[in-house]
């Protein structure tokens, strides 16, 4: 019995582990992601102007919805970032 509970043990530890780097991992990305939509404006600058783009040139609907979804996630994270 002591031989599982401390495998059940070392197994929690590992995924906590795990848990710890992945949430480093995402702090790392939002603070780089910060540091773009707070630093420079290229990201949404780009955007508007794909979006221009797509527009004159009569795109297709997936072009409109992967443009849409860029723009839902720079807003999202920019929610995230100003309530950090």
């Amino acid at each position: 019995m002591g031989r599982i509970t401390s495998q059940v043990y070392a197994e929690k530890e590992a995924i906590g582990r795990v848990i710890d780097a992945l949430h480093q991992e995402v702090t790392m990305w939002m603070d780089k992601f910060a540091l773009t939509l707070n630093g420079s404006q290229d990201l949404p600058r780009l955007l508007a102007k794909a979006k221009a783009i797509a527009e004159v040139c009569s795109a297709l609907e997936e072009i409109h919805g992967l443009i849409n979804y860029c723009q839902h996630m720079i807003d999202l994270m920019a929610l995230i970032i100003r309530n950090r």
